[in-house]
């Protein structure tokens, strides 16, 4: 058998709060029986920490600081790696993008997370991220033709 070249797809999600604790959760149109995480795929050559922060931007407004990564999940049908964040709001006010049914801050904890997260994994990825208490280092390089340090998040996560 002749060996084919793996074809995954890299996706972000992060968890973002306010200062009143609650968590920026949003609804997609293809998605739309559950609310999570903003995030969505990386783009060829993007870094993860940047990905992130597109993403969260684009389909919200809000302006986001990466801490660290709390999750990796892999969704084997499909062949998508999830890569999971802890952020820091930084700025804006939820502005709704067209890909997104609804976005808000929402007080959600392990009671009454069930009402607004249908599905098991998503359910999974922000309860881990809201318990994180490990350090993720993550780091970005550009080689070519030198090695390039681009960005490196320390995973504080007490860094709320």
């Amino acid at each position: 058998m002749e060996y084919q070249v793996p074809k995954h797809c890299i996706s972000v999600a992060g968890l973002v709060t306010n200062e009143n604790g609650e968590v920026l959760l949003l609804r997609t149109h293809w998605r739309s029986d559950t609310w999570e995480m903003p995030g969505g795929n990386v783009e060829l050559g993007e870094p993860l920490d940047k990905a992130i922060c597109r993403e969260v931007q684009e389909e919200t407004g809000i302006v986001i600081k990466p801490i660290g990564i709390t999750g990796v999940y892999m969704n084997i049908t499909k062949q998508v790696l999830t890569v999971c964040f802890r952020a820091k709001y930084i700025s804006g006010e939820i502005k709704i993008q067209e890909e997104i049914v609804e976005a808000r801050f929402i007080k959600i904890d392990e009671t009454n997370i069930e009402e607004y997260i249908t599905r098991p994994q998503q359910r999974s990825r922000l309860l881990d991220a809201m318990n994180a208490k490990c350090h993720v280092l993550f780091e970005s390089w550009e080689v070519n033709p030198s090695y390039t340090l681009l960005n490196r998040l320390e995973g504080d996560m007490n860094n709320k």
